[in-house]
C-alpha cells in the first residue's frame, strides 16, 4: 500500500492480480463493481496517464472508490 503507483508497471501480473484481488474483496461490500478488474484497469489508468508523481498505492485506491462512487450519482 506504500509503494508508489509509478512502480505499478513493473509489478508482475501475479502481484498485481493478489493485490487487485484484496482491493476487491476489501471494497466489494460498497459495490458489487468494485472487482479485482476495476482495480487492476483503475490502478493502470493511473499509473500510465499523465504523471504520477508521489501517488501511493493506498491514495489510488481511494481516488478508484470515490470515482466509482461519483460515477454511480
Amino acid at each position: 500500500m506504500d509503494d508508489p503507483v509509478a512502480r505499478w508497471p513493473r509489478a508482475s501480473l501475479d502481484e498485481k492480480v493478489d493485490f487487485a484481488t484484496r482491493m476487491g474483496k476489501a471494497f466489494s461490500s460498497l459495490s458489487p463493481e468494485l472487482d479485482m478488474n476495476y482495480f487492476i484497469r483503475c490502478i493502470e489508468e493511473t499509473a500510465n496517464i499523465g504523471n504520477p508523481g508521489d501517488i501511493k498505492l493506498e491514495q489510488a485506491v481511494k481516488i478508484c472508490v470515490s470515482v466509482h462512487q461519483k460515477a454511480d450519482e
